[in-house]
């Protein structure tokens, strides 16, 4: 049996050394043999653990989730056309089972560039479903802030929403407010 074509004729070896080299450069393009997931999962654990230790109640909420997409680093900038790119993964029950791309693009009067992390609470199973079946899920209207109290605690109104998606944007300022993830497109990759 003859596969790969050398000197005119097909041999084994030719498609052999064909068929590695499509690999090689499909693994490339997928994120096979990187260590993409582990920077990412790295990233997620130490913003976690920033969160938990600077605000105690947001563990509360994490209790009660059926599900966190934690985007660690976010940075946005803009001259006139603005824009915001970062990567995260999501986790059910603490384990990370998909990774995700958050992209934002806008358009104003902006000038400048900043840096923060953020988290997406989902409280139902149903908003966790329908985050996970999309090929692509944007953040509107639906989703609930988490707001601080006098105290700098996050509110017992926060605590105790019952909206399906609630929404922690912080840095190292601490909880960052009014800020808004409204036309953030979240994507699932191979990082």
């Amino acid at each position: 049996m003859q596969y790969g074509k050398t000197g005119g004729r097909f041999t084994r070896r030719g498609f052999l050394t064909a068929a590695g080299a499509t690999s090689a450069l499909a693994a490339c393009s997928n994120g096979v043999g990187s260590d993409g997931a582990l920077t990412i999962d790295s990233r997620v654990d130490n913003t976690r653990n920033y969160l938990f230790s600077r605000y105690p109640d947001a563990e509360l909420l994490a209790n009660k989730a059926q599900g966190i997409l934690w985007m660690p680093l976010i940075t946005k900038a803009g001259l006139g056309l603005g824009g915001a790119f970062g990567r995260g993964a999501l986790r059910i029950d603490n384990v990370t089972v998909d990774y995700y791309s958050a992209t934002q693009a806008s358009i104003g009067l902006q000038i400048g560039a900043q840096q923060y992390a953020h988290a997406l609470f989902f409280m139902t199973p149903e908003a966790l479903r329908d985050f996970r079946a999309g090929g692509g899920w944007s953040a509107g209207g639906d989703i609930e802030y988490a707001v601080r109290d006098q105290g700098g605690n996050l509110s017992a109104r926060t605590l105790t929403a019952l909206d399906p998606v609630i929404a922690l944007i912080f840095g190292q300022q601490g909880l960052i407010v009014g800020a808004s993830l409204e036309g953030t497109k979240y994507t699932r990759i191979i990082p």
